[in-house]
């Protein structure tokens, strides 16, 4: 979850700076994909 928050403060960051979209978008899907591989891990059923 650590790196889903620096993957997001990155992407705001970067869309303050006006940076390309397909870069902040990236960085927002790498995010929700930190989020779910850190729920998949905290499932105990596996």
């Amino acid at each position: 979850m650590g790196l889903a928050g620096l993957l997001i403060g990155g992407a705001i960051s970067f869309r303050r700076q006006e940076l390309p979209k397909a870069l902040i978008i990236s960085f927002w899907v790498l995010a929700g994909m930190a989020l779910l591989a850190a729920y998949l891990l905290t499932l105990t059923d596996i």
